[in-house]
């Protein structure tokens, strides 16, 4: 069982909830719906009550035969049964037409808040969680939920049914009743066996199916890498791993299932030829008349039908309890990134940034600064250079508030960063990453994101304003042209400009460059110097560099190694001192230069002289 169970540990947000605070939270979102809910409930109990009453019906026709009196009131009687098979049925048809709009109103409501809360989480959740779960979670698991609800509702309406006729059976036989009574907590205990066994399968399942659709998007964003070092049959091979894993859990799945119909029928049939001799020896014994036993046994069927339905579903239904439960835990999850205040920002940031002993680590263990301090100037250019894992990235995403820092302040114009209303901040921010994600569309729209309300002529305008709007020319419909997914249709370096162009609509006050570090050709290099020198001379610019022509340009260079400042200044002087950034340079720049091309042209003419 381990084994099967094996790679669906619980992901680090789940949480356990108790039945009762489900079922609150549940009725939280039908609430919303009040007044269908209530129409909801009307009909169920109109469609419990005729479903109640029709054994009571057939066991009088069973006592006007019994009397050997005239036929009539047996006609009328079925002509009473009639009627209240044809409400029973409309009035279920429009219960179960209201119950499906009531429903897919709460899926929707919940799937509106699971999704909200995904995209408003911080991104050291991502970091730790696959996108392929969390989407699991926001269409499989609240789609679960609303089928199952339906099924729940079916259930509920069969129990009323059976308390209307327990009313009748104690007016009718109390010892009987008892007696048929005294069944239940077996049935309960049963079906109280199976419901653990269901919950635990059930919980897996939903981590399995979780992991299936996981693999799917990853394999299928990978696709160019994948074939690219031809490892087709790896992915397809990962996938048939998660998937035999979803196949095996749902076995044992079906396994609790196949358990729960033929353990209960056997207690039905029981339960049936008890209540037969003991009713047939309370007639002989003149204590009830053969009506009375015959509704009893009409009884035992009219009870145990919603039992055996509900245990038989029992899986189901429980898979919609973790379904619910694991929406749940997406909902509630609070994000690391916690603000102290709200305070709002009603001017263009100056754009200072001040770090005052911060202390920082993606995980405890693995602290990436320690006390660091650092100032940078309103419209200051900052180059930051250094070995991987230095902490470049990570003293940007500080800046962007993408994470929590654990220790000392990070003021922006003297503010605590924590005091602000962060999506005022982010307004003055402008981000472009080491790989631009474009999303599906044309340029036009990609550009328009980050300011919808600009015209046509404004964007043309702007992308006149670099290189003449020469690099228009290389596209095939301009603005229009389609990106494709993730802007793969475009290269690396036409993808950095629509990102470039994309922030300088917003003429952020404070602006982060994570440079790409594939080279591009020297055309579109140009375009993007120019773009940046747009961007730059209005912001206070944190450059994370890759590029020679970005370090030279950067008012200062700031160098660091495993979260420590080791050197700062600007280019020249940086040379002069011949430490670490000398390194740096010879090791990623030096090629970079123009001296250093030409040497390498002469150095190549003599050698194929010789």
């Amino acid at each position: 069982m381990a084994t099967i169970f094996r790679g669906l540990e619980e992901d680090n947000y789940d949480r356990q909830y108790t039945d009762g605070q489900l079922y609150r939270r549940i009725a939280g979102y039908f609430a919303r719906r009040s007044g269908k809910f209530l129409s909801f409930v009307g009909l169920a109990l109109l469609s419990s009550f005729l479903l109640g009453i029709e054994p009571i019906l057939i066991s009088e026709v069973v006592r006007v035969l019994e009397n050997r009196t005239i036929l009539s009131p047996v006609y009328l009687i079925l002509g009473i049964l009639t009627m209240n098979i044809l409400i029973e049925y409309g009035a279920n048809w429009l219960r179960r037409r209201l119950a499906g709009r009531t429903i897919s109103g709460v899926v929707v409501d919940m799937r509106k808040e699971a999704f909200q809360a995904a995209i408003y989480r911080d991104l050291a959740f991502y970091d730790k969680n696959k996108t392929g779960k969390i989407l699991s979670r926001i269409s499989n698991d609240t789609q679960e939920f609303g089928t199952i609800v339906l099924i729940s509702s079916d259930i509920i309406s069969q129990i009323i049914s059976v308390m209307i006729l327990l009313v009748v059976l104690f007016r009718r036989d109390v010892t009987l009743t008892l007696w048929l009574l005294g069944t239940i907590p077996l049935l309960v205990g049963l079906s109280m066996v199976f419901r653990h066994w269901a919950k635990i399968t059930t919980r897996n399942g939903s981590r399995a199916l979780g992991l299936v659709n996981d693999n799917i998007q990853e394999s299928v964003a990978g696709i160019a890498v994948a074939k690219n070092f031809r490892k087709e049959k790896m992915i397809y091979d990962e996938f048939l791993k998660v998937n035999n894993t979803s196949y095996r859990v749902n076995v044992v799945r079906g396994g609790v299932l196949s358990l729960v119909f033929p353990s209960l029928n056997v207690m039905a049939g029981l339960v049936i030829a008890l209540i037969v001799y003991l009713g047939a020896n309370r007639v002989f014994a003149q204590q009830i008349n053969v009506s009375t036993w015959f509704l009893f046994v009409l009884a035992v069927d009219r009870f145990f039908f919603p039992a055996i339905t509900l245990s038989s579903f029992i899986s189901q239904i429980q898979q919609g309890l973790s379904s619910v439960e694991r929406v749940f835990s997406l909902i509630d999850y609070q994000n690391e990134v916690q603000q102290i205040a709200k305070q709002p920002i009603t001017r263009r940031l100056e754009g200072k940034i001040e770090f005052k002993q911060v202390g920082f680590g993606y995980t405890p263990e693995h602290p990436v600064f320690q006390d660091f301090s650092l100032t940078i100037a309103p419209k200051e250019k900052l180059a930051i250079v250094g070995h991987t894992g230095s902490g470049k990235s990570s003293l940007a995403k500080l800046v962007t508030r993408f994470y929590e820092f654990q220790s000392g302040q990070l003021l922006i114009d003297g503010v605590d960063i924590r005091s602000l209303d962060v999506s005022a901040y982010r307004q003055q921010l402008g981000i472009v990453s080491q790989t631009p994600f474009l999303f599906s569309g044309s340029i036009r729209d990609n550009i328009r994101y980050s300011k919808p309300n600009i015209t046509d002529e404004e964007m043309m305008q702007l992308a006149m304003k670099i290189g003449n709007g020469e690099w228009l020319d290389a596209l095939p419909n301009g603005l229009d042209t389609d990106v494709g997914e993730r802007g793969a249709r475009l290269s690396l370096g036409q993808r950095q400009l629509v990102s470039l162009m994309r922030v300088l609509l917003q003429k952020p006050a404070i602006f982060i460059l994570d440079e790409a570090t594939a080279s591009v050709d020297p055309f579109t290099e140009s375009q993007i110097k120019e773009a940046l020198d747009l961007i730059l001379k209005q912001s206070t610019s944190i450059l994370i560099a890759h590029r020679l022509s970005t370090v030279k340009s950067a008012d200062r260079i700031l160098v660091l190694d495993h979260g420590q400042i080791i050197e700062q200044g600007n280019h020249e002087s940086l040379m002069a001192k011949g430490g670490h950034y000398s390194e740096l340079y010879n090791t990623y720049f030096r090629h970079q230069s123009l001296s250093y091309v030409e040497a390498s042209k002469q150095q190549f003419a003599l050698t194929s002289e010789a």
